[in-house]
């Protein structure tokens, strides 16, 4: 089906999300920060990639905000999937370039329709 770039640092977190978009037909590429994500993204060009806020050096906020800010990855969707989840954490996350924001931890057939959505828009 797609293939999804999961930033995520934790590896339960990694491992629950990557069995559920396999289990759905997607392939899943991870990364355990930010940094590496964004680089990631630039050389694999995935269809959409899972966000995490909460991680180790760049925030997921900053890493969205630069992905949708460069010209090689900004048309790639991203959904952002964190904890925080006060009407205020999305909002900042959309106004970062965030094209959707759900909270963890996430309903499969929820999550699954985002996706979905995402990849048709």
């Amino acid at each position: 089906m797609a293939r999804i770039l999961l930033i995520e640092d934790s590896p339960t977190d990694t491992a629950v999300l990557t069995q559920l978009l396999e289990r759905n037909g997607h392939d899943v590429l991870a990364s355990g920060n930010a940094e590496d994500g964004i680089d990631i993204c630039r050389r694999e060009q995935p269809d959409l990639v899972l966000m995490d806020v909460i991680l180790p050096g760049m925030n997921g906020f900053q890493a969205t905000r630069a992905l949708s800010r460069d010209e090689q990855t900004k048309a790639i969707p991203v959904l952002i999937v964190s904890t925080k989840g006060m009407e205020t954490d999305k909002a900042w996350g959309l106004r970062q370039g965030a094209r959707d924001y759900i909270v963890k931890p996430p309903r499969e057939d929820e999550l699954i329709a985002r996706i979905n959505e995402l990849l048709e828009s």
